[in-house]
C-alpha cells in the first residue's frame, strides 16, 4: 500500500545551513533516501522551496482567484514529501520515524487511493 509521508516543521528549526549540525541533518536525509531506494520502499519524494514561494489557487463564481502564500496561516509549514510503498500502516510509522525532521516538526502518514482503471 503506498502512504503519503508529508514533512511538516516551522521553517527555521532546523539546523542553520552551513554548519555541521546541518551537514549532518541532510546527511539523514541522504541515508534515509538511499535505504528506502535499498528496500524497494520509495515511490517518490521532493522537497519544496520556502513558504514565501507558495501561492494558492481557488475558483469561484468562475473565476480564478489567486493568493500568495499558504492556504492557512499555520507555524508548522509542508517543507516535502515521501510516497512510500509499505506493507502497512505500521511499517509507514516506522519509516516516518526515521525521517530527520520527525526531530523537530513532525510528519503527516496518510494512505493513498488507489483509483481501478
Amino acid at each position: 500500500m503506498q502512504y503519503i509521508c508529508l514533512i511538516y516543521s516551522n521553517e527555521g528549526s532546523e539546523p542553520p545551513a552551513g554548519t555541521p549540525e546541518f551537514a549532518s541533518y541532510m546527511q539523514g536525509y541522504g541515508t534515509f533516501t538511499q535505504s528506502c531506494i535499498k528496500d524497494t520502499s520509495l515511490v517518490h519524494g521532493d522537497a519544496l522551496q520556502p513558504i514565501a514561494t507558495a501561492t494558492t489557487v481557488k475558483v469561484r463564481d468562475g473565476k480564478t482567484i489567486t493568493t500568495d502564500g499558504p492556504f492557512a496561516e499555520t507555524k508548522e509549514q509542508l517543507g516535502g514529501y515521501y510516497l512510500l510503498d509499505c506493507e502497512d500502516l505500521d511499517a509507514a510509522i516506522a519509516k516516518a520515524a526515521q525521517i530527520p525532521t520527525a526531530k523537530f516538526g513532525r510528519i503527516e502518514i496518510r494512505p493513498v487511493v488507489v483509483w481501478d482503471d
